[in-house]
């Protein structure tokens, strides 16, 4: 299904009709009247803090070879404008509901020091390796069908006819973003050796949306809440599944490999922080 999807997306339009999340129908008075509990609360919170750190992410590709790709650079200039709002969205609605996020302790646009050595360690693998643009594809791939996923699960989980609104106008931007991210990655790791590369390094350092971002306690609870449950398992299957279609992934472990590890094996006291 991903693959026949990725033939249709074409980045010209995308650039023509990217731009801020529009709510203008959004009834936001309506949003107290119907309940939402502490977890989701507290999951939307996370959302909201990763949404508002992509401008973070986009600082540390900048210093790498992604800049120099004219087709990845214009598609990265819409994709950070689109994240920020979709952070905007969610503190919008958290307001709406009553639970504002207030002050935070640090500005969101310094690096904590595991995304200051992140983004050198990118830097640095960047200009060792011209083919650099393949793991950066694949990784958005990952991480955004990841979102994408979350983001349904959260409509569905908390039954919320606005919150459920907002979230489709959202999922519609994530689901673009990851067209590209995938169908980019699909071009690139076609030359073996590449996808060897890209393969290693995936297997190495890659981590769920939000990893190095908050603590690891808050990134465990927002995907037991998320994906714990059948339909959740279902849906970390298919970000596996997907990502698996691509040259060289095909035995991948990924989102369900870190849940058995992290959450499911927390539970029993396996895992460690």
């Amino acid at each position: 299904m991903a693959s026949r999807t990725m033939d249709d997306f074409n980045l010209d339009t995308y650039l023509l009709r990217a731009g801020a999340l529009d709510l203008s129908a959004i009834d936001w008075a309506a949003v107290p009247r119907y309940p939402l509990s502490s977890e989701a609360i507290r999951t939307m919170r996370f959302m909201q803090d990763i949404e508002s750190h992509t401008i973070v992410y986009l600082r540390s590709l900048l210093a790498t070879r992604a800049i120099n790709e004219p087709d990845v650079a214009a598609f990265l200039a819409c994709w950070v404008n689109e994240e920020t709002f979709h952070g905007l969205a969610l503190e919008r609605f958290l307001a709406a509901a009553g639970h504002p996020i207030g002050s935070r302790p640090k500005p969101h646009g310094h690096e904590n020091p595991a995304q200051w050595l992140e983004a050198r360690g990118t830097a640095f693998v960047s200009r060792l390796w011209a083919d650099f643009c393949a793991v950066h594809m694949t990784w958005g791939a990952i991480n955004e069908l990841t979102t994408l996923m979350g983001y349904r699960r959260l409509a569905a989980l908390t039954s919320h006819p606005v919150l459920a609104e907002m979230l489709e106008r959202i999922q519609h931007d994530e689901s673009r973003h990851f067209f590209f991210y995938y169908r980019q990655a699909e071009i690139r790791l076609r030359r073996p050796v590449v996808a060897r590369v890209a393969r290693v390094l995936v297997d190495r350092f890659w981590g769920p949306v939000g990893s190095g971002v908050q603590p690891r306690s808050e990134l465990r609870f927002m995907a037991g809440y998320l994906f714990s449950d059948a339909e959740g398992v279902a849906a970390v299957r298919k970000v596996d599944e997907t990502i698996r279609r691509l040259p060289g992934f095909a035995t991948v472990q990924l989102l369900e490999a870190w849940l058995d590890r992290y959450v499911k094996g927390g539970r029993n006291g396996h895992s460690r922080d």
